[in-house]
């Protein structure tokens, strides 16, 4: 399977009910390559465009089902949703932005955004800089820390570190979402 078709699956994946950021594979990516990888993050931002679509669509056709598959998800919780709910009402397309870059899951403001009186074009249209700002962003980042920290390192040695910083990563956020 190419390196596309994978961001593209799980950009999908994520946005809807999957929950490991696509970000752990953009990163890897970056490892060996930058190119690859943005690119691979422009196919992540269109699994993610279609995955928020499907939720912002499932959440407006059927609100009630909708929300409990996603409170299911592990870290999310009715107290996040209500929360989401909130800055939707309160902050428009904007909350759909910044949400979540503090760390809640893209898809508990898809599922509420039509609930909220979004429209569906203007929530793709911000989920566009919403998911590829942070994609580069992680996928830059990750580069960057290579060429710049692990220059030295084998890219065996790359890849470990890698993994251990997201494990870390999830450990952290899990710790933190499931409190």
């Amino acid at each position: 399977m190419g390196v596309n078709l994978v961001a593209l699956i799980w950009g999908l994946a994520e946005a809807t009910l999957f929950f490991i950021v696509p970000d752990v594979w953009l990163s890897a990516l970056s490892l060996s390559s930058l190119k690859k990888a943005l690119v691979a993050s422009v196919y992540c931002l269109a699994g993610a465009l279609f995955g928020g679509l499907v939720i912002y669509h499932w959440g407006f056709h059927s609100p009630a089902a909708s929300l409990d598959a996603i409170a299911r998800i592990p870290a999310i919780n009715q107290e996040m949703l209500a929360r989401v709910q909130r800055e939707l009402i309160s902050d428009g397309v904007q909350a759909i932005l910044f949400g979540p870059l503090s760390g809640t899951p893209y898809k508990t403001y898809a599922v509420q955004a039509a609930d909220s009186g979004i429209g569906w074009l203007p929530f793709l249209l911000i989920s566009i800089p919403a998911r590829l700002l942070r994609f580069q962003a992680i996928t830059l980042l990750c580069w960057g820390v290579s060429v710049t920290f692990l220059k030295p390192f084998s890219p065996r040695k790359k890849y470990w570190v890698l993994i251990l910083g997201w494990l870390l990563f999830y450990g952290v956020y899990f710790s933190k979402m499931l409190a």
